[in-house]
């Protein structure tokens, strides 16, 4: 989500690329939310840190405790910037599905407000 989420606000504006520690299949809930707000990630499969081409990164943002210490790792030897936000794992809500995909709705708006917060400046960079 967060991956579609900054592309959408920013396009190649900045370089993006997402990755996590397990590999996997697009997550249905997810799917569906962000087709709520108009951005398909259907056909998105999770990549592993390893699956990276690049390792040229001014920040690595992480959402999870093992994804964070697995940058930490990774970076230790380069001046990159490593943040972690800590946002619930929707995939660990229960409930009805509406509360479920409530769960989602939530993480996706929380990952918009910090990804415009913390990347707006780059809107500024080219001007």
């Amino acid at each position: 989500m967060a991956e579609a989420i900054a592309r959408h606000l920013f396009g190649n504006r900045i370089y993006i690329a997402s990755a996590g520690v397990r590999q996997g299949e697009a997550d249905p809930f997810a799917v569906k939310v962000m087709e709520e707000i108009g951005l398909d990630i259907g056909k998105h499969r999770p990549h592993t840190f390893e699956d990276l081409e690049d390792s040229n990164f001014d920040l690595v943002v992480t959402l999870a405790p093992e994804a964070h210490h697995k940058a930490l790792d990774m970076t230790r030897i380069y001046d990159i910037d490593v943040e972690y936000w800590p946002i619930p794992d929707p995939a660990l809500a229960s409930g009805s599905r509406e509360q479920i995909m409530d769960s989602y709705r939530s993480v996706r708006d929380m990952l918009t407000k910090r990804i415009k917060q913390r990347l707006d400046w780059t809107s500024h960079t080219n001007e």
